[in-house]
Parts: structure tokens; sequence; C-alpha cells
């Protein structure tokens, strides 16, 4: 799709959306870090600064959405706007996204988000969500207009590095076609605690890109949970301070605990300070669990899903999916 001044009155011709490569990190992370700081000001933080982002999480984004990875360009060929479109098997969500500052106001966000969505249809996925600041009112009409509606909170909290009673069970430590076997055996899992839901390309990346980990718990031929986590930092620049929860998949939710101690463990073997869990306000037991636990409550993001295309919590166990990188 190409959009052109006779698409929005007065606006500059801009050209996609075409696929971001890795060649595209530096561009990405100039209109993230401007159109991120721009919206902070708009909320009345006039002293935020957004900084840019650590290339190598940029690298994760851009390769776990692949043909996702949907920019558009501006007549100069600079990125105008960016929607990095992910789907887990029927699980579909967008993030980050964002509209360059001197760019706005013109129609573009609202073609970046329908592009997504249209992307998302194509892989006949079964959710199409995103996430965006609860307290930001503009973002929340913006999203409304398009047809999705609010859900859950989803409440990021932390928890302390602490060594357990033994090292847990990580990915990285298996050979090849131990890894193989079970990465096979985490996505059997998943189907069959949330059907249609496969976590199998941000285990495979984690790894290949050494970001972080995954914990596995029980037999590796038939895990009874696992945990996808980065420990690299998300800024640039930055040194490593917590551990970030991408994924997590549980048979049972009475196993929470054993695997948020294995989190802990992990950080502190890592040299992490914390662990940080974005946690769906699906779980209220879980958000329970983790408050006796000593966790505390750093940040909440407001769940938006497209009408009829929203998540729904298993019956049974437990299955927690970050919507950002």
């Amino acid at each position: 799709m190409t959009a052109s001044p006779r698409t929005w009155r007065g606006a500059r011709p801009v050209e996609g959306p075409v696929v971001a490569t890795a060649d595209d990190i530096p561009q990405l992370n100039e209109v993230f870090a401007e159109a991120f700081t721009e919206r902070y000001r708009k909320d009345g933080m006039t002293g935020v600064r957004v900084p840019p982002l650590n290339p190598s999480i940029w690298r994760y984004a851009i390769e776990d959405a692949g043909d996702g990875a949907l920019c558009w360009r501006d007549e100069r060929g600079r990125i105008a706007a960016f929607n990095m479109v992910h789907h887990s098997g029927t699980e579909g969500w967008m993030g980050p996204l964002c509209v360059r500052p001197d760019s706005q106001g013109a129609g573009l966000g609202k073609i970046i988000v329908q592009g997504g969505m249209r992307w998302l249809r194509q892989q006949s996925v079964k959710v199409i969500g995103l996430e965006t600041m609860p307290r930001t009112m503009d973002n929340i009409g913006f999203y409304s207009n398009l047809g999705f509606v609010p859900g859950h909170l989803t409440v990021t909290l932390t928890l302390d590095a602490a060594l357990g009673e033994r090292a847990p069970e990580l990915l990285s430590r298996l050979s090849y076609l131990e890894k193989e076997a079970a990465i096979s055996a985490c996505r059997d899992l998943t189907m069959r605690v949330m059907p249609g839901y496969d976590f199998t390309r941000e285990l495979e990346l984690t790894d290949r890109l050494t970001l972080g980990d995954t914990i596995l718990m029980g037999p590796l031929d038939a895990p009874t949970g696992f945990a996808v986590c980065h420990t690299a930092p998300l800024v640039e620049g930055r040194t490593r301070d917590e551990l970030r929860v991408l994924k997590l998949v549980l048979a049972r939710r009475s196993s929470l605990p054993q695997l948020l101690g294995s989190l802990a463990d992990l950080a502190r073997r890592t040299g992490t300070r914390r662990v940080a869990i974005r946690l769906q306000g699906d779980y209220p037991d879980a958000y329970r669990t983790l408050v006796a636990l000593g966790a505390r409550v750093r940040w909440t993001d407001l769940r938006m899903s497209a009408y009829g295309w929203n998540e729904v919590a298993p019956v049974e166990g437990m299955v927690l999916s970050n919507w950002e990188i």
C-alpha cells in the first residue's frame, strides 16, 4: 500500500508498508525515541526523555515479526512510521508502533494500525491486540475509533533476585538435539494449555541471539512449565538490571511459586538485580501470589483487543504473553 498526498489532505507522500531489516535499526531507534518522548510531553511529563533501545532488542523484534516488521518511508526514504506486528500461532499483537512527530496528525497512525490488523488477519490469527498507557486518553480513544476495546490491565511487578536450593534447568545448557526436543515439548505444552498458541520462535530467537534463556520445569521430554526471559539490557548503553519474562506457560497454576523461585535464582546467577513479570489481569490469584512473595508494582499498561479478536484465559494452567519487546 502506498499513501500519497491524496490520501490525507496536506500530508507528505509516504510509501509503504515495506519490511524493516536490521539495517533500519538506527532509524527505528530515532523515530521510537522521538515519538515516545513527545507522547510523554503531551501527557505532561516534560522532563522525560525516552532513550534508544538496545540494538539487540530491535534485532529480536524484527526477526520475531518477520514479514510483519512494517515501516513506512517519506519522500526522502526516511522512516516516518513503523508497526512491529507479531504472531505466535493464533495469537497476534502489535508493538512497538509509532509515527514520527513531524508526520503525526495527518492519518498515518490509522494507516499503520489498519495495515497491521490486515497482516494479522492474513496469518489466520484469533487474537489481535496491543498495549497502551492507561493514562493516555488520546491513545485509548484513537484505538477505540479503530475498533479496539479495553481489556484487563497488565501490571508489571518485580521480585528481587535470590539464590534457590538448586540451579534451574536451562535451555542454553542442553545439547543441540536436546534443545530441539525440549523446544518441541514446550510447543506441545503450550498447545495443550492454550490451543493454537506457539512460542517456538521466541524460544529459538532468545537462544540464538543470546538475549537470555528459557527455564524448563519438569522432565525435558514432557515439561510442566517454562519461561522465556531476557537479561540483555532493554536500553542502549545501560547495565543489566532486570530479567524480563516474555512468555510463561504452566500446566498448573499452583506451580507458579516454584517457577518464580527459579526465575529469581536465574536473575541472581546472571548478575541481574530483579525479575520483571508483566502479569495480565486475567490471573488475580497469581497477582496475590506475587504480592505475598514481596513483589513490587512498577508499571501498568492497558491491554486492548480488536472487537471479536480478544484473548481468553485458559480454563486450566496459565499463559503469560508479553505484548511488548
